[in-house]
């Protein structure tokens, strides 16, 4: 179990991390290892990347953190999964971490590769950028997360894959005692203290992100934070577009404040009615954020429209009294 302690800070572990550019590690530049085919004894052997937090199986979680991996490669047995992915499998299967890194490894070519467990709840895409862009500006052979207690967390992790290589392959030589490469049984039941004992490593300190679901009360926590207020609706929209498909980046304040508006100026019920025909005119030209914050801000200006109408003081009756409709609240947004 990695220990998570609430944040003062309800974004803690999602900071934008810098930007490596349009070629750089954090974008096409890296491919990602996701590790999912441990035992889960502390779960009862519970099939674990595939338990759910926010409606989303961990497994989808992970694998949209890393959305950007030029390749993921996820060492299990296949299964349904949010986006493509290769599959790999250490041979014996259930042959340990080192094992199944090393066979998710021979299927990347990128210069680094993220390496991740599958009980990642709240990894995000800023934080692997993070620990690329960290990696890109060290000599370090590889920059981990590191948990609440401080401890290294070496499947939350980016590494120079040709490090990789080279210590796993020591590994599975000095074992052997012959040339052999590494993979197998070579590297069966290793821990993995014996690769990053002979790597240079930079940490990142993140109790968030590093936090893992080893247990029931693990997931019960997990399941809890993204229910706390400055979580939710970020974590609602995430779930809603994988379950839909839609792979769209909008930015949300602007359709909470056009659902506010509306509510405000015409009546509750149309808010909800509003943005959605505001995402249905904006698929019908073309979709994109860029449709749909143009359709935004046409039916912001037109709800505007309505407000002021109702306010106009010309008709003596009213003077002085919005026209607006009895369920109207002011100033609230519908995620309140």
């Amino acid at each position: 179990m990695t220990a998570y302690e609430p944040s003062g800070d309800p974004d803690a572990g999602t900071d934008p991390a810098p930007d490596p550019g349009p070629t750089g590690p954090g974008r096409a530049g890296y491919d990602a290892v996701v590790l999912a085919g441990g035992a889960a004894r502390r779960l009862g052997g519970a099939d674990k990347p595939g338990l759910r937090v926010g409606g989303r199986p961990l497994l989808d979680r992970v694998l949209a953190a890393c959305a950007g991996a030029r390749r993921t490669v996820v060492v299990a047995d296949p299964r349904p999964t949010a986006r493509p992915v290769t599959w790999a499998r250490e041979d014996p299967p259930g042959g340990g971490p080192l094992a199944a890194l090393a066979a998710g490894l021979r299927h990347t070519t990128a210069e680094y590769v993220l390496v991740a467990s599958a009980d990642l709840p709240f990894l995000a895409g800023p934080t692997v950028g993070r620990l690329l862009s960290a990696l890109a500006a060290s000599d370090a052979d590889g920059v981990l997360l590191t948990d609440a207690d401080g401890r290294d967390q070496p499947l939350v992790a980016a590494y120079r894959a040709p490090a990789l290589r080279r210590e796993l392959a020591a590994l599975a030589r000095n074992r052997a005692g012959r040339g052999e490469r590494a993979d197998g049984a070579q590297l069966t039941g290793l821990p993995l203290r014996r690769l990053t004992g002979a790597l240079r490593l930079t940490r990142v300190p993140d109790a968030v992100a590093a936090f893992d679901c080893d247990t029931w009360d693990d997931l019960a926590t997990a399941r809890a934070r993204i229910r706390e207020h400055g979580h939710v609706l970020d974590e609602w929209i995430s779930a809603a577009k994988d379950e839909l498909g839609i792979d769209l980046d909008v930015d949300t304040g602007i359709l909470l404040d056009l659902a506010r508006d509306a509510a405000h100026g015409v009546a509750r019920p149309a808010a909800p009615l509003t943005t959605f025909l505001v995402g249905y005119a904006a698929g019908r030209a073309g979709g994109g954020p860029e449709a749909v914050a143009e359709t935004a801000r046409k039916a912001a200006a037109l709800a505007q429209r309505w407000a002021e109408e109702a306010a106009d003081t010309g008709s003596a009756p009213a003077r002085g009294k919005p026209d607006v409709a009895p369920d109207a609240t002011p100033d609230t947004r519908p995620d309140a």
